[in-house]
């Protein structure tokens, strides 16, 4: 199309286009074949699909969602090009997945693998680093878990699919409070101070022999007060 057959008011191309009447009829049975193509590719790949997704349902859905838009928006393109994609997608995906639930390797390279956040109380800042989790969004989601400060986490594991798995504490030590700075009203009724030590960073809680004013775990010199 030129540039000149574009100017505002043309209501006709802006919301019919420049494509016949007919071809919205045809749309409708372009629609019903697309959505039947999906409906079986869905039920071929897996309940997997209807679950939380990982990096190859992600990819498959992605190409899936790429190869319908065409013929159903493009009258010259057809139904058959998104039929051969949906077929070919569906084979890779699932000799991906036949693969990799045979060789223990390949499924950590293609799916990923998971990574631990949190042990024992204290944050891994290395592998927070290395999967882009911020301390406020792992503080988030302890809280969303019901947790007031990290002696009460045993592990939270930041699992292949993205989503996170916590695990509580048998013997709760003190701990670094989880709940926001701000909230200091709320924190003074739901926290107890204790004499122990904690680095603010990384929530390594300090023995009672400790007299540096830096954390052994990650050098910082900022120390507060641990909570229960």
């Amino acid at each position: 199309m030129k540039k000149e057959d574009i100017h505002f008011g043309d209501w006709q191309r802006m919301f019919f286009g420049d494509v016949p009447a007919g071809f919205y009829w045809e749309v409708v049975l372009r629609i019903a074949v697309i959505y039947l193509v999906l409906m079986v590719s869905m039920r071929l790949m897996g309940k997997r699909m209807a679950s939380q997704l990982s990096r190859n349902e992600m990819i498959a859905m992605v190409s899936l969602a790429a190869a319908i838009g065409v013929p159903l928006q493009a009258p010259d393109r057809g139904i058959l090009a998104a039929v051969v994609i949906a077929i070919v997608v569906i084979a890779i995906q699932q000799l991906a997945a036949w693969l990799a639930s045979r060789n223990q390797v390949l499924e950590s390279v293609t799916q990923g693998d998971l990574t631990i956040l949190v042990a024992d109380g204290e944050m891994k800042l290395h592998n927070m680093k290395k999967t882009g989790i911020t301390r406020e969004r792992t503080f988030a989601q302890l809280r969303g878990s019901g947790i007031r400060h990290l002696g009460q986490v045993k592990r939270l594991y930041f699992e292949a699919s993205g989503s996170f798995t916590f695990i509580p504490a048998d013997d709760v030590p003190a701990g670094l409070g989880v709940l926001p700075e701000n909230d200091t009203e709320f924190s003074s009724r739901v926290y107890h101070t204790t004499d122990e030590l904690v680095c603010k960073r990384c929530g390594k809680l300090m023995p009672y022999y400790h007299h540096s004013t830096k954390c052994a775990n990650c050098g910082s010199n900022e120390l507060t007060t641990a909570v229960k």
